[in-house]
């Protein structure tokens, strides 16, 4: 149900490492907890974030829910086409990334969970 090739958070986020980046999108147990989603808030480019700190919101028919960095670093790129057809999470949550972060060293990511420890979090 989550990729193997995702790491994941206890707020429901997920985390792919290609390089010096991560792409950061949000899990389909959080998407079918919000419904349809309707409308996304992202950061801008080069914002600096620390772990946990909210990069957006996520509006759906439901609830507007925070959006949490899953690690320290620097926003290197925002998912614009996102922004603009945020319906897209509805149906690819784990393919649908919003931002990408390049992590600091030592960001946090031993603190994300593997797919086998989120699937057990949210039974």
């Amino acid at each position: 149900m989550y990729p193997p090739d995702l790491k994941y958070t206890k707020d429901h986020e997920w985390v792919r490492r290609a390089g010096a980046e991560a792409r950061v999108g949000i899990t389909e147990y959080a998407q079918k907890q919000l419904g349809d989603v309707v409308y996304l808030e992202l950061p801008e480019v080069g914002q600096q974030l620390r772990k946990g700190d909210v990069f957006g919101t996520i509006e759906s028919v439901k609830a507007v829910s925070e959006l949490y960095a899953p690690v320290s670093g620097v926003i290197t790129a925002v998912n614009s086409t996102l922004a603009e057809r945020p319906e897209t999470v509805n149906t690819d949550p784990h393919g649908s990334w919003m931002i990408a972060i390049r992590p600091d060293e030592g960001a946090g990511d031993s603190e994300l969970l593997d797919a086998a420890q989120y699937a057990e979090l949210t039974k």
